[in-house]
């Protein structure tokens, strides 16, 4: 059994209080790593003792995970307020400037984050980014056209839309997350390489309170917009208009058996990432950062040691 990681908590200038795993030497270049749904810093538990012998490596529990803050409202997952919660982590911990880790939705604000601290960001965001890992997580520019264009994104999205249904508040209350989990994703077995005293974290975390509609607001205050199969909706000029480069070296992970990302979404990501590198890795789901770690460390340690 796996030692559980000790938790360090700080309360943000917002007032949002944050879990964080924080090892490492605190003179090393730093990695920020961040998790998605429905998990937690448990995400990274084989990359964490990985990289912490030459790097300072921050693993926060998000807003609305585990034992985090959970502010009440959907206008309080807004990815504005989510990047700055990770801004703010970084400026209390006195880190200027970090190598960015994200998967699932930490990799979609991953994606957000590298925007900010890229050229056309905010002026105090600038430069804080110095290069981008994503494992698993669709670029928003390629993901929301995708779900206009392509049956198969369209088709393997739309658990979102019953994510954000109110219809289903009712289940989420009764049964926690696993209830509209196993409505949305039906009986499937989970993961092989998920271990007892995996499950009982994810458990444990689930049934924090009020993590539940927590977790869930991260897709309802999303503005992506997921049609159903059979609409024909509106198109914004957003869809087709110009999207600002990801200015750092990139890195892209993807697992070849996402069910919810094909590999579609790699199509046409080199226009909009310069310095980019993908690496995919067949054989793995979507939680390819556990299902496959040392795949997953070993293109790390190779893209690292020449960036």
């Amino acid at each position: 059994m796996r030692q559980p990681f000790a938790l360090d908590r700080i309360t943000l200038p917002s007032g949002i209080e944050l879990d964080y795993v924080d090892e490492g030497p605190r003179d090393a270049p730093a990695m920020l790593f961040l998790h998605g749904f429905p998990e937690s810093h448990w995400t990274w538990r084989n990359q964490i003792p990985h990289f912490s012998d030459r790097y300072r490596v921050i693993v926060p529990d998000q807003r609305g995970y585990a034992k985090s803050s959970k502010p009440e409202g959907v206008e309080n997952y807004t990815a504005d307020k989510l990047a700055q919660d990770i801004f703010a982590l970084a400026e209390a911990l006195g880190i200027e400037r970090f190598t960015l880790v994200g998967h699932d939705w930490g990799g979609a604000l991953a994606w957000l984050i590298a925007l900010m601290s890229g050229p056309t960001g905010p002026a105090t965001y600038r430069g804080k980014v110095a290069r981008l890992i994503i494992a698993n997580a669709p670029h928003p520019y390629i993901f929301q056209k995708l779900l206009f264009d392509n049956p198969e994104q369209r088709a393997a999205s739309q658990y979102i839309r019953g994510f954000r249904d109110s219809a289903n508040d009712d289940l989420i209350r009764d049964t926690g997350i696993a209830g509209i989990l196993m409505k949305e994703f039906g009986g499937a077995e989970g993961s092989s390489a998920l271990t007892d005293q995996d499950r009982q974290i994810y458990f444990r975390d689930w049934n924090e309170p009020g993590a539940a509609f927590a977790m869930l607001n991260w897709y309802r205050a999303s503005n992506v917009i997921v049609p159903a199969m059979d609409e024909t909706p509106e198109r914004p000029a957003s869809v087709d208009g110009p999207f600002p480069p990801t200015a750092m070296p990139t890195l892209v992970i993807w697992a070849l058996d996402d069910v919810a990302l094909p590999p579609c979404n790699l199509d046409g990501l080199g226009d909009m990432v310069p310095d980019l590198k993908v690496v995919k890795i067949p054989g793995a789901g979507h939680f390819v950062p556990w299902e496959k770690p040392d795949a997953v460390n070993a293109v790390m340690d190779e893209w690292l040691s020449t960036h």
